[in-house]
């Protein structure tokens, strides 16, 4: 779980330190005092994208730093110690091991991401993210609307993820022989020619006769012959300053000066270790100008062969360009058309092995796709009357909510049906897609049960909602609040909200506040007292003036959350 959050330098934050505990912790404030501000600089840290514009007004660059604890989370202990990432004299039973994920944003827009202090792509370092924490946002019902996103959500909560994976790699293998088959259909004439095709590409790159360490080399050899004039003016100048110049020579000077100093030794032995240091570096001076007379003897300057050099690599570039690769590439190149002229020309991939592996790889498909077909028939079923059940505690009673499997026309690498979530807002009324029934506050209400249900089937150990309530209110928002709590007994929710229901169920409280100090505009974040708690509940409740009816309401609020009824809908 999240144990500690370090910003500086983001958005309207000067330098913020967060510790973060177990269960449910809240996190409000005044509106635009910057409640998702933390959430933001999370989101970084899980390996979203980030531009310069993040970074806080005057400063170069903005850092963020969280801790993780992930002693109970084996796999991403094991995802760690296989890249050799796990922390320091780290123990596989060692109990309060933590991760630290670092990030900093510079001005340019670049920016660098550590895992345990070790520099590591963003793609690494999105993937470590993808198991440590997950963010619902206020806006994820919009996306909810896409299909993919439907299908996507359908197999995390069913837990057929792999199987979906599985799917998609047997439909690329299948449809790869089945394009190979059609290809081959097309008749033997453009076979052929394809097979003349590649003899002639492969005839230029065998007469070129490149070895793998050929590049490097000639480009190596060009940039020393391309510069050997300078080379030699450059060298030439410094051994006539270092040794070969009679009166102005750094080791003639270098001499007297050590013999000078010497002759006065007599008179102060404190000169010896000067002495003998100038001397060293007299030999040193003798050594370095030795080396580099041989240096200059040896600077070759020759027009031929930096013409046969500059030849040889206008052929390489050339032939690079035609195969639209890099030069260093022209080897594997010439192995890939081989292999494709071999292909062509044998026995394997003639048309009944095509046809033989190809309805193979069709059977193969179907198979594990009917299956996972099976899977997300139990899976819908499952889904829908969770859903439709939490409906009823959202305001949104008679509802219902239907997971439609429809067969798809044509096999594809998401397997064979179409996936759409279906919605009747109100009794009576028929099931319709989603996007043509539901309204912006029904849409945002059902994208809240499911995003509460998938993260109760997900394994995730840190679950933050930032302002998912938006739109509710009253016994609904006490419902949302008491279903957060119940998430936060098995795992650590973080919960941005502006709704006192929400906030009281919370078993931690923060606060976030914004002030302005020599025109400059700055964020805070504090962990609430009780006392505190209750202001801030307060204030919710009844605004800015604290009366002492709305004082109690909140003290009534925090103690009826410490011993609540259980809502009559679970999720």
């Amino acid at each position: 779980m999240l144990v500690h959050l370090q910003i500086r330098n983001f958005a309207i934050i000067d330098q913020l330190e967060l510790d973060f505990a177990a269960g449910m912790s809240a996190i409000t404030g005044e509106t635009g005092a910057g409640k998702s501000i933390a959430v933001d600089a999370l989101s970084l840290l899980l390996g979203d994208r980030a531009d310069s514009s993040v970074i806080r007004h005057g400063a170069k660059s903005a850092e963020l730093c969280a801790l993780f604890d992930i002693s109970a989370l084996a796999p991403v202990q094991k995802w760690l110690q296989e890249r050799e990432l796990m922390p320091p004299d780290a123990t596989p039973d060692a109990t309060g091991l933590e991760c630290q994920l670092r990030r900093i944003i510079s001005a340019n827009g670049r920016s660098r991401c550590y895992i345990n202090g070790s520099l590591q792509p963003l793609a690494l370092l999105r993937e470590l993210g993808e198991a440590l924490a997950d963010i619902h946002s206020q806006h994820e019902h919009q996306s909810l609307l896409r299909r993919d996103l439907q299908r996507q959500l359908l197999d995390d909560f069913g837990g057929h993820s792999e199987q979906s994976r599985q799917v998609r790699q047997h439909y690329r293998i299948w449809q790869n022989l089945a394009e190979r088959l059609r290809s081959l259909a097309e008749g033997e004439a453009e076979r052929e020619a394809r097979k003349d095709l590649l003899r002639y590409q492969l005839t230029e790159l065998q007469e070129l006769d490149l070895s793998e360490d050929e590049p490097a080399q000639l480009a190596e050899e060009y940039q020393r012959l391309a510069n050997s004039g300078r080379l030699l003016a450059v060298t030439e100048q410094a051994l006539d300053q270092l040794y070969d110049n009679e009166q102005h020579a750094l080791q003639n000077r270098l001499s007297r000066m050590q013999g000078e100093l010497e002759s006065l030794r007599e008179l102060d032995n404190r000169l010896q270790p000067i002495t003998e240091l100038l001397n060293n570096a007299l030999v040193h001076i003798e050594e370095a100008s030795h080396e580099l007379r041989n240096y200059c003897q040896h600077i070759e300057q020759d027009p031929e062969r930096l013409h046969v050099l500059e030849e040889r690599l206008n052929t390489l570039h050339r032939l690079a360009r035609k195969h639209r690769c890099q030069i260093a590439e022209l080897p594997q190149r010439q192995q890939k058309l081989e292999h494709e002229l071999a292909e062509l020309g044998s026995d394997v991939w003639d048309r009944n092995t095509l046809v033989q592996k190809t309805a193979a790889a069709e059977t193969a498909y179907l198979a594990i796709a009917k299956r996972l077909s099976q899977l997300r028939a139990a899976t819908a079923q499952q889904l829908s009357q969770q859903v439709t059940s939490s409906m009823q505690t959202l305001g949104m009673q008679g509802g219902h909510f239907y997971v439609a499997l429809t067969p798809d026309p044509q096999p594809s690498s998401h397997g064979l049906e179409q996936i759409e979530f279906q919605v009747s807002a109100n009794p009576g009324q028929p099931l319709r897609a989603l996007a043509k029934v539901a309204s912006g506050g029904e849409l945002s209400r059902i994208s809240l049960a499911l995003q509460v249900i998938a993260a109760n089937s997900t394994h995730i150990p840190t679950l933050i909602f930032d302002e998912v309530d938006s739109g509710i209110g009253g016994g609904v928002a006490e419902t949302v609040g008491q279903l957060l709590r119940q998430l936060g007994a098995q795992r650590q929710i973080l919960c941005v909200t502006h709704q006192p229901q929400v906030a009281a169920q919370a078993h931690h409280h923060l606060r976030v506040s914004k002030s302005t100090r020599n025109g400059s505009t700055t964020t805070q974040v504090e962990q609430l007292s009780q006392r505190q708690r209750v202001e801030e509940l307060a204030r919710m409740l009844g605004g800015r003036k604290l009366t002492a009816k709305t004082l109690a309401h909140a003290r009534e609020m925090i103690q009826h959350a410490a011993t609540p009824e259980q809502p009559s809908n679970t999720l």
